[in-house]
């Protein structure tokens, strides 16, 4: 016959079971997890300056061969800062912080850090990322103020699996496709996916010499759409009329293109672009003046916020990540084109009627 348990065994074993659920506990808010944490990042003010490769500061945005103009106020160009990695992978700990508090999001780490490619790759892309970005803010502003800019599609790499492997090289220049003169990446695309997978025939220059070859394209479906792709990596290569050096290390991507734009257009043109506010914003843009969306748009906004900016510059297609996630004092510019932000900058600089300025609306999204 068993004798029943004392309060003092029920205690004992309360209070192993209360700490062996701590240690689990405890155990478990340590543990890594397969997701990364973006934040906030550095703002830099594109009118302002930034450290060259030796840590000495310099103009952020320099230009030879031009007249410039003193500027005042601020172009803030902002970025995210991604906190993990599979090499450091953030803990459970660090995730519920995170996920309380609004100027952060908590992402899966696949896609930040596709498995396969490498730190030293991401950079890499992200880094040609930004020097495209460059490129095409630089003409954007040029054509903007009314310069020539012309540009020519040029081939980075040819996929050894794609449907132009054996027929274009690195360094083919693309001038035309199917007897039509093309000059930008849309008007090329537009026409591959016009042929619906029939044979196009691409007129290339190759060590100065003119030749045609046909490209068959492949079929790709995701997300129940249908792509036609020729296998290479394109450039746009564009012959500046000004030289323009845009100062920036540590930062990849393509998000910084409008405000970059911008900066060089406040730079070149007599007057405060922003009058002499401090105006944020994000988006890439191309050479056209079309701006596009990015990630982190949210991040952004706080990121903004709390460098001191005003108004913040966001793409149209961001609009839906937008609505309900403005930080309190600021406001929120939709901006489809590089015309936008300029048509909203004249306002804000001339002190107008600043409650008219377009915005993110649930009924944008």
């Amino acid at each position: 016959m068993t004798q029943p348990r004392t309060e003092a065994t029920r205690t004992k074993v309360g209070l192993t079971a209360l700490a062996i659920a701590l240690v689990a506990l405890v155990a478990l808010t340590f543990l890594p997890t397969p997701y990364v944490i973006q934040k906030p990042g550095p703002v830099y003010n594109t009118l302002g300056t930034a450290l060259d490769a030796d840590g000495e500061e310099i103009p952020l945005i320099q230009i030879d061969d031009a007249e410039t103009f003193p500027t005042e106020g601020a172009l803030d160009l902002t970025t995210v800062q991604v906190v993990g990695s599979r090499e450091r992978p953030v803990s459970w700990f660090e995730l519920a912080l995170a996920w309380v508090d609004s100027s952060k999001a908590v992402v899966p780490i696949e896609s930040v850090f596709p498995e396969g490619v490498t730190r030293e790759q991401r950079e890499q892309r992200n880094s040609m990322l930004m020097v495209d970005s460059q490129h095409e803010a630089t003409a954007a502003a040029l054509r903007q103020l009314g310069e020539e800019v012309p540009a020519t599609i040029s081939v980075v790499e040819v996929l050894e699996d794609g449907a132009s492997a054996g027929l274009l090289e690195a360094d083919d220049q693309i001038t035309e496709i199917d007897g039509v003169a093309v000059s930008d990446m849309d008007a090329l695309r537009a026409k591959i996916q016009e042929a619906e997978g029939k044979a196009v025939a691409l007129t290339v220059v190759r060590d100065d010499e003119e030749q045609t070859v046909t490209v068959t394209p492949q079929k790709r479906e995701a997300n129940g759409t249908t792509t036609w792709l020729i296998g290479v990596t394109l450039m746009l290569e564009y012959e500046f009329p000004i030289d323009v050096t845009l100062q920036l290390n540590n930062v990849g991507g393509p998000s910084a293109g409008l405000m970059f734009a911008l900066g060089i257009i406040d730079v070149l043109t007599p007057g405060e672009l922003n009058g002499g506010e401090t105006v944020a914003g994000t988006g890439t843009i191309n050479g056209l003046g079309d701006v596009g969306p990015i990630g982190g748009i949210r991040q952004k906004l706080y990121g903004a916020r709390d460098a001191g900016a005003t108004y913040f510059f966001a793409p149209e297609a961001n609009c839906a990540e937008v609505v309900g996630h403005v930080p309190d004092g600021l406001q929120v510019v939709k901006t489809a084109t590089l015309d936008d932000a300029l048509d909203a900058l004249e306002v804000i600089a001339e002190g107008g009627d600043v409650a008219d300025l377009p915005t993110c609306t649930a009924a944008a999204k």
